[in-house]
Order: structure tokens, then sequence, then C-alpha cells
């Protein structure tokens, strides 16, 4: 029996299929508030996950004078403060699906024309940010995919090739020296801006296309825990084939005995990444690693692993809540500090970029490992005993 006020999603239609999602967090009493990044940073109710999901909501019913443009605009707004990290769907009790369910009300919001500026900028913007990250990629390695006999792919990700170039030659040094021959670079981009931006169907296509370029290598390794997230988990759900993932940092994990140690790093602090700690499940490879590199097991933050909180620098949070977002950098930043400082280390390059940006020198794994491999052994497999314990399993969430 319906409930008396339920009214079809007459404003935004194509949410039909969240109604479930948007009605768990909308009659929820908020208990993952805490959690949230945007929130915790901009103390707001309506960017708090309850918010957030309960303002599409009332926006997909037509809750809201469609003469209100500006009041739409508001409602649809929020679907885009969010950096789809994860942390209100871990803490929930029915681990609703925020993030994906957010993504969805971009998509929506932009066909009705909602979608803020920062959002519409980088889907106009797209093809070239792609074209870029391609000739970073060639400048890095001149070969075309496909040209020559390697067996293995490396995808960095865009946001290493266009924000953090010297990590990603580092990545294709550590690469070939640990599978040991030849690796090529792949370019371009999986498609995840198109998904935060709100072009859900024209990230399926081009996550598609990128598959494609990958097809012909046997084994795929991936820097980036996005787009690794992306054609790990997300790829299969929309019917995508890719071949084998495996992250880099998970090859290292396996092949400690070619890492040298390096003395000289000091105490160092690990920030997990929301994509590769809750989205993908992977802990204990970047410690082992990190324990290996310097001889003692990583400080941690007092939120870590499962629990870690966002650097604020996902989701397209920078370019739609600029502010926010440098907000959600600094706590992370004061959090180091009361934690001791020491070097803080990551492996995500939208964090990476983040914490340098407020002043913080920090190091992505990829730099330690490149210098770790120039002076380690450079074998391709593990000696006996001396692996990790073996990549985490991976726990996807859905797109």
């Amino acid at each position: 029996m319906a409930r008396p006020d339920d009214r079809a999603f007459v404003r935004l239609p194509t949410l039909a299929s969240a109604q479930a999602e948007l009605e768990t967090c909308t009659f929820c009493p908020k208990l993952c508030r805490t959690v949230c990044p945007v929130s915790n940073a901009e103390p707001r109710e309506s960017l708090t996950p309850w918010g957030k999901m309960s303002s599409v909501y009332h926006l997909a019913r037509g809750d809201v004078s469609q003469g209100e443009r500006e009041g739409e605009s508001g409602f649809a707004e929020v679907a885009f403060a969010c950096t789809n990290c994860g942390a209100c769907a871990n803490a929930c009790d029915h681990q609703n699906p925020v993030g994906p369910t957010l993504n969805l009300a971009r998509d929506a919001a932009r066909k009705a024309g909602l979608a803020p500026e920062g959002a519409t900028r980088v889907l106009a913007g797209f093809a070239a940010h792609a074209a870029d990250s391609e000739l970073r990629a060639r400048s890095l390695d001149p070969r075309e995919p496909g040209t020559n006999r390697s067996r293995t792919a490396l995808v960095v990700g865009c946001a290493y090739l266009r924000g953090a170039e010297p990590e990603a030659l580092a990545a294709l040094q550590v690469a070939r020296a640990l599978v040991g021959e030849d690796v090529v670079l792949v370019g371009g981009c999986c498609g995840l801006p198109l998904l935060h931006a709100g072009d859900d169907e024209g990230f399926t296509s081009n996550l598609r296309a990128f598959a494609e370029r990958l097809a012909p290598y046997s084994d795929v390794l991936v820097v980036d825990a996005g787009c690794a997230r992306a054609l790990r988990a997300i790829a299969p759900l929309r019917g995508v084939p890719t071949p084998p993932i495996e992250l880099l940092v998970e090859r290292a994990a396996t092949s400690l005995h070619a890492l040298a140690p390096l003395p000289d790093v000091g105490p160092a602090r690990f920030h997990d990444p929301c994509q590769l700690g809750r989205g993908l499940g992977v802990y204990e490879a970047p410690r082992a690693v990190l324990t290996r590199l310097t001889g003692s097991a990583p400080q941690e933050f007092d939120r870590r692993r499962d629990g870690a909180a966002c650097s604020g620098a996902g989701g397209l949070l920078p370019i739609t809540f600029p502010e926010v977002a440098r907000a959600a950098t600094r706590d992370r930043l004061a959090e180091h500090t009361r934690g001791g400082g020491g070097t803080l280390v990551t492996a995500c390059a939208s964090s990476l970029r983040a914490f340098r940006a407020a002043g913080e020198p920090a190091v992505d794994l990829v730099s330690l490992l490149a210098r770790a491999v120039a002076s380690g052994t450079t074998l391709a497999t593990a000696a006996p005993g001396d692996e990790a314990d073996g990549p985490d399993e991976p726990k996807p969430r859905q797109a």
C-alpha cells in the first residue's frame, strides 16, 4: 500500500530507479553525519549526507517550485558536494550507496539544465582533458600502445599525468623494474570526470573505449586508485570487459625483496586514499611496502583504514566547491600535525596535489618505490617468505 504522500519523481524522472536509496537517507536520523568530510569542513545541514540525499529527493518529486530556478539550482547543486569517498555508506547500518546515488542525481540535474557551472565546464573540456593526458603519456613513453609485443600495460591515471608528472615517470620506472620486462604506458582518461560531472552514459561509453585499448595486454598495472576502481569494480557492473587489473602497489607488496630500504625517509604517516581503501579494500599492501622501505610500520591517522577521512580532493569537489575542498584538506593536515607530523605519504594523485597546494610537502608512495627499485634487486617475483600477505580482498562499491 502506497504512503499517502508517495508521489512520482515528476521533476527528475530518471531517478525513479534510486527512490529506495533516496528515501532511506531522507527518513533516517542522520547517523552518518559525523563522517562526511564535506559537512565537517563546512558545517551546513544541507551538506550532510542526509541533506544532500533529501534535497535530491524533494527536487526529484517536484516539491521545489519549477518557477524558482534559483531554488531548484540550489537543491541540485548539493548533489555535487560529495567526494565519493564512501565514508557515509561505510558508517550506515544499511550500507546505503550515497555516492553512487548522488552521481545519478548529477546526471539527472545535467539533463534538467540544473548542473552547476563547474561541472558543465568539466564536461565541455573533457575531450581536451583526455587528449592532453594522452600527449603527456607519449612524452614519457613515445610508443603507441598496441604497437609492440609488451604483455603488460601501465595506467598511471590522468591526475598523475596532468598534475604529478614526476610521479608518473617514477611509476613507469617502478613497473618496468617489478615486471622485469618492457611495460607500455597507456594515456588518456578512464572517464571518471564524466561520471562525477553528471554524464553517466558518456562515462560508460568512455570507459568501454578505454578498456578496449587495454584488451591486447595480458596484465594491466594501475597506479591511480580511482582508475583501478573504475576498471576493476565499476566496469563489470556496466558490462565492460577488461583484462586482469592489478594495482602497482599490490605488485610491489608481493616483491618486497626487490625494494631496497630507504633509511633517510624517517617516520612516515600513511593517508588511506578513499578509492584505494574503502573503494577497493586495499589496506595492507601500502603498509607492507612502507614498512619494508622505512624499517618500521607507518604511523597512522586517528581515523584510518575503512574509517579514514577524505582529503577533500575527490568527486570534482575542488571544482564545484573549492573552498570546502580546501577546508577538508586543511582538516587532514591538522590531524597529521596533531599526530606528530613526519613525512606524509599518500597513494593518490588528487590527495598529493591537494596536500602540496596547502603547503605540506607530501610524498607519493610511488616516488619512494622508484628510489627503492633503483637500489634493489629488481626481480619480478618475490623470494620465498619475503612477500607481503598478499593483496587485500577488494570490496568494490557500486558505481
